[in-house]
């Protein structure tokens, strides 16, 4: 089964962006940026997309899904 990495930390980083500010612009608690980001909880489409926008990013430069071995 596949398991979804994102870079969301890191984008967050390189925007001097915290949880809650991005959980704001996207409309989601900032309990949710933190299980996305740690890989428990996989966004539907529209929060992706959300996030994607904020970073001004497509979607599959924030998300991708890895086969595990």
């Amino acid at each position: 089964m596949p398991t979804m990495k994102t870079k969301i930390k890191e984008y967050r980083a390189k925007f001097n962006m915290k949880q809650d500010t991005l959980a704001e612009l996207v409309d989601v608690r900032r309990e949710t940026i933190i299980r996305i980001e740690k890989g428990q909880y996989n966004p539907s489409l529209k929060v992706a997309m959300d996030i994607a926008k904020v970073f001004g990013v497509p979607v599959e430069e924030l998300f991708s899904f890895e086969e595990e071995e």
